[in-house]
């Protein structure tokens, strides 16, 4: 009995470190097992922080390079409008020159076409009699239109000069003198620009002093010779009156 006793103690026991045995053998593998997995995941994870970190350090790359460029693009701006000042403030400084320069010896110009040399002082009677005229004070215009023209027979703003200073006229009701100026401006300058709106007013001149047959004849000439423009349009509709 005690020896059965003893084999199955021992046959017990046997079986205790074979099973023991088999438990040893198979543990590494699933211990391995586990810490490879493990070791991936963290890796993964470190990968993953990697990149995040990598990522929010391009991305604040990218904003200082978009602020640094807009800070650059602001300064090149700012040159560019410092540059064109400078450019306006030394154009308007040679202007001014120019004009000033003007005020002291004679100039050669052209005004609308016309060619000529301008005295000192010449240039600031004729704005002077122009802004009269455009102010309504017609008679110091007509004055100073007439002052001018007399004074710089020669000028390039004489036709200008007898063109204003017949308006001038026209607008006080001095028909007559209106008539002779504008005659004498387009026999002077029959190739003027200002010659068909000059006419208008020869005709509106004629008309009012009551000479419709001198008006009609103005009137056809300006439709005749200048058609397709403004004057011709104003001459078309005053032609009526005529009748």
């Amino acid at each position: 009995m005690s020896k059965l006793s003893h084999s199955v103690k021992q046959t017990l026991f046997g079986a205790f470190c074979l099973s023991a045995t088999i438990i040893c053998l198979s543990a590494p593998t699933n211990a391995w097992a586990l810490f490879s997995d493990d070791e991936a995941r963290k890796a993964i994870l470190d990968l993953r922080k990697s990149l995040t970190t990598t990522q929010m350090e391009l991305q604040n790359q990218i904003e200082k390079l978009k602020a640094d460029n807009a800070e650059l693009r602001g300064k090149i701006e700012e040159l560019e409008k410092q540059g064109s000042d400078i450019s306006n403030s030394q154009k308007t400084y040679y202007q001014d020159l120019d004009s000033r320069l003007g005020n002291f010896e004679p100039r050669t110009t052209t005004v609308e076409g016309v060619t000529g040399t301008v005295q000192p002082g010449e240039k600031k009677l004729y704005d002077d009699a122009l802004k009269a005229f455009q102010a309504g004070n017609l008679k110091k215009a007509d004055d100073g239109f007439t002052l001018f023209a007399s004074k710089y027979s020669q000028s390039p703003y004489l036709p200008l000069a007898l063109y204003w200073g017949a308006n001038s006229k026209y607008a006080s009701k001095n028909y007559s003198g209106a008539i002779n100026q504008l005659q004498s401006l387009i026999k002077k300058f029959p190739n003027h620009p200002r010659i068909p709106a000059a006419m208008v007013t020869l005709g509106n001149s004629q008309l009012e002093s009551g000479n419709k047959v001198a008006a009609k004849k103005t009137f056809s000439e300006i439709i005749a010779k200048y058609p397709d423009t403004e004057a011709a349009k104003d001459a078309q509709q005053l032609l009526p009156a005529t009748k």
